[in-house]
C-alpha cells in the first residue's frame, strides 16, 4: 500500500508534519494524483534548494513554487548558473536522497523570523509579502527554508525527477526588480510517468511553434519592429486569411453582423468604460492636438457605439456584431513568448446585445459554435466559470445575477464546467474554455462574458413592449481568442501539418524535368482558380531531393507530374495526411480538393 504523505480537510492539502489528531481528512497516498504530485514537487523543489546550498553556500532563495506541471525556485547565487551545471545539482540531491533526512517543521514569531534571515533580501522580501504574526520553517538535515508546505514526510521519498531548464526571473515578476536565477523541473511518484513526460517535453521540442513557424515561413518577429509584434510572412498570411474567411461565413450564417471600430479612442471613453482605472497599465496611450487617446485592448467600445447609432427596440434584440479586432496590450518583456503572448494581436470578437431572459439561449449558441469548431481541428476542451475579481466594477448584486445566468445556461443543458474564483474580467463574470492538443496540455483560448457594467456605463437601452426604455445586456464573446495563439498551438497541435482547408500550401507540384514545367503552370493556375494554394517545385535538383524539400514543407499533398501524366492528363498524387500514393485524372484531383476544402463544417 503506497504510503501517506498528507491529508485533505476541506479542500485543503495539510502535510502529516502538520495534521495533529486526525478528524474528518481524507488521506492523500505517495501516487500521481493530482494532490500528491503538488505534495511531491513542492517538497522537490526544497531538495533543489538543498542541493544548490551545498553547492553554492553563498545562494539566496525568493520562492519555489509548484506549477502546472512541475515546479522551480527562484535565487540568486555570487556564480552564473547556466543548463550544463543542472547535471551537477541532479547528482547532489541524489546524494542527498540517500541520506534519508525526514523533514521536520516549526512556528516562530514575526520577530523571530525576521531576526532570523535578518542578511537575507530575499526572504525579507517573502517576509514583507505575508501577513500573519506566525511563520513555519521546513528542516531537512542542515538545510532549513520559510515555507508555509505542505511537504513529505521524509525527502527518500523523492527519487523521480529530472531539472529541466535554466531561465531568468524578475524578483517578484516585476521588471524593475533584479534578475534571479530561476530553474525548473518536474517529479512524479514512479519512473514511468516521469519518462512518459520527458518523452512529452521533447515531443514539444519538436513541435515548438517558434521553430516550425520560422522552418514554414509562417512568421518572423525582428528587434528593430520590437518585441511581442509578429510580422506575418506569405504563407502564413494564407494561412490566416484562410481561418478567417471560413470564420466569417460562419459567422454570417449564425446571424452576426461585421463591424468595425478605431484603433483608437479617446480617453474620456476609457474612463467611462472603466478602462482607463482598472485596465491603464495594460494599455498604451498618446495625445494628439493636447487630447489624451487610449489605443485600444479590446474591441468592446467601438461595437457600443455602433449599437448607439440607432434606435433599438426588443424586437431587434438580439443584436450580434463581430470583428477581427486588432488590439494592443503592453505586456512585460518577460512574458512574450512566440505567438502565445503578444503585444499585438487580433481577436475573433464579438458582442450581442439582448434582453436579460435571451441570455441563456445566446451562451448555450456560443457554445454550440465553440464546439463545432474544436471538433473540426481536433481539440477537447473543458469549460470554467470565472467569478468576481478583487478588482472590478458594478454592484455585488448584477454581478452575482450575471454569474448565475451563466451557470443556469451551463446546468440546464448538462454542460460540466469548474470555477475559477475571482477570475472574472473587471466588468463581468465568464465561462472561459479550455482546450487540450495533442499532447494533452491544456490552453486557455475563448471566453463568453455577461456584462451589466457597460451597458450600464454607457447608459445603452432599447424600447420594450411596454415603450419604456430597458438597459440590455452585453455579452462579450471570442472563440479563437486570438488568431496569433490560436494559430500557435494549431501548430503545435498538429505539428505543422495543418488540415487541408487552412494549410497554407495545399499542393506542391513537382515536374520531373524542364520539359514539364510549362504544363505544370498550367494546372496551378487552374488548382488557384479553384481556391488551392499551390506552388512548383522546379529548381535546378534532383527528383528526389525536390521531393524531400517538398515533403519537409508538411503540405498535405504533392504532385510529381511527367510525359505519362501530361498524356494522359493525370496526376501522381502523394498524399501525406492519408500516406497514400496514388494516379487519378486531374478533373478527379479538383474534385477531391474541393471536398478537402469543405471539411471544415463550423
Amino acid at each position: 500500500m503506497s504510503e501517506i504523505i498528507a491529508y485533505k480537510i476541506d479542500e485543503e492539502i495539510v502535510d502529516t508534519q502538520t495534521i495533529g489528531e486526525i478528524s474528518d481528512a481524507s488521506e492523500i497516498v505517495f501516487d500521481n494524483s493530482h494532490d500528491s504530485l503538488e505534495v511531491i514537487r513542492h517538497s522537490t523543489a526544497h531538495l533543489m534548494a538543498q542541493a544548490i546550498k551545498n553547492l553554492y553556500p553563498d545562494a539566496k532563495f525568493f520562492v519555489g513554487p509548484t506549477i502546472e506541471d512541475g515546479f522551480y525556485y527562484d535565487f540568486k547565487t555570487s556564480e552564473k548558473i547556466s543548463d550544463t551545471d543542472l547535471k551537477k545539482i541532479d547528482k547532489e540531491m541524489r546524494n542527498l536522497l540517500k541520506r534519508k533526512y525526514p523533514i521536520t517543521k516549526y512556528e516562530i514569531s514575526r520577530d523571530e523570523v525576521l531576526e532570523k534571515f535578518k542578511d537575507d533580501e530575499l526572504k525579507l522580501a517573502v517576509i514583507s509579502r505575508i501577513d500573519s504574526e506566525t511563520f513555519t520553517i521546513y528542516k531537512q538535515g542542515d538545510f532549513e527554508d520559510l515555507c508555509r508546505g505542505p511537504h513529505v514526510p521524509k525527502i527518500n521519498l523523492l527519487k523521480f525527477f529530472k531539472l529541466t531548464r535554466v531561465a531568468g526571473a524578475y524578483l517578484g515578476g516585476d521588471e524593475k526588480n533584479e534578475m534571479l536565477t530561476r530553474i525548473y523541473g518536474t517529479a512524479f511518484a514512479d519512473k514511468a510517468s516521469l519518462t512518459e513526460h520527458l518523452k512529452m517535453i521533447e515531443e514539444a521540442k519538436k513541435r515548438d511553434h517558434r521553430k516550425l513557424g520560422k522552418d514554414l515561413k509562417l512568421f518572423t518577429f525582428d528587434d528593430e519592429v520590437g518585441a511581442g509584434l509578429p510580422i506575418w510572412l506569405p504563407a502564413g498570411s494564407r494561412l490566416r486569411s484562410k481561418l478567417e474567411a471560413k470564420l466569417f461565413k460562419a459567422h454570417r450564417v449564425r446571424g452576426y453582423e461585421p463591424v468595425r471600430g478605431p484603433e483608437i479612442l479617446k480617453s474620456d471613453a476609457w474612463k467611462v468604460s472603466g478602462h482607463y482605472e482598472n485596465y491603464g497599465e495594460n494599455m498604451y496611450f498618446t495625445t494628439i492636438d493636447d487630447i489624451e487617446y487610449g489605443i485600444k485592448p479590446m474591441n468592446c467600445l467601438g461595437h457600443i457605439k455602433v449599437y448607439q447609432d440607432d434606435i433599438r427596440s426588443y424586437r431587434d434584440l438580439p443584436l450580434k456584431f463581430f470583428e477581427y479586432g486588432v488590439v494592443h496590450r503592453h505586456e512585460k518583456s518577460g512574458v512574450i513568448h512566440g505567438l502565445f503572448r503578444v503585444r499585438e494581436f487580433t481577436q475573433d470578437d464579438a458582442h450581442i446585445f439582448c434582453t436579460p431572459d435571451q441570455i441563456a439561449e445566446n451562451v448555450i449558441e456560443v457554445l454550440s459554435f465553440v464546439d463545432d469548431i474544436m471538433k473540426t481541428f481536433g481539440f477537447d476542451y473543458e469549460l470554467m466559470v470565472s467569478t468576481k475579481p478583487e478588482k472590478a466594477i458594478g454592484e455585488d448584486e448584477i454581478w452575482d445575477i450575471a454569474t448565475e445566468g451563466l451557470k443556469k445556461a451551463l446546468d440546464k443543458n448538462n454542460l460540466s464546467y469548474t470555477i475559477d474564483e475571482g477570475g472574472g474580467a473587471f466588468y463581468g463574470p465568464k465561462i472561459d474554455i479550455k482546450i487540450t492538443d495533442a499532447l494533452k496540455r491544456k490552453w486557455q483560448c475563448g471566453t463568453i462574458q455577461v456584462d451589466f457594467n457597460l451597458p450600464e456605463r454607457f447608459d445603452l437601452s432599447y424600447i420594450a413592449p411596454n415603450n419604456e426604455k430597458t438597459q440590455p445586456v452585453m455579452i462579450h464573446r471570442a472563440i479563437l481568442g486570438s488568431f496569433e495563439r490560436f494559430i500557435g498551438i494549431l501548430i503545435e497541435h498538429c505539428a505543422g501539418e495543418f488540415p487541408f482547408f487552412i494549410a497554407p500550401t495545399q499542393v506542391i507540384i513537382v515536374p520531373v524535368s524542364t520539359t514539364h514545367s510549362e504544363y505544370c503552370q498550367k494546372l496551378k493556375k487552374e488548382l488557384i482558380i479553384n481556391d488551392v494554394d499551390c506552388e512548383i517545385y522546379d529548381k535546378n535538383e534532383s527528383l528526389n531531393k525536390r521531393i524531400r524539400m517538398a515533403e519537409k514543407q508538411r503540405v498535405p499533398m504533392i504532385l510529381v507530374i511527367g510525359d505519362e501524366e501530361i498524356e494522359k492528363n493525370t496526376v501522381a498524387l502523394r498524399d501525406r495526411r492519408e500516406r497514400k500514393q496514388y494516379n487519378l485524372e486531374f478533373s478527379e484531383f479538383l474534385k477531391l480538393t474541393k471536398e478537402k476544402i469543405n471539411e471544415a463544417n463550423f
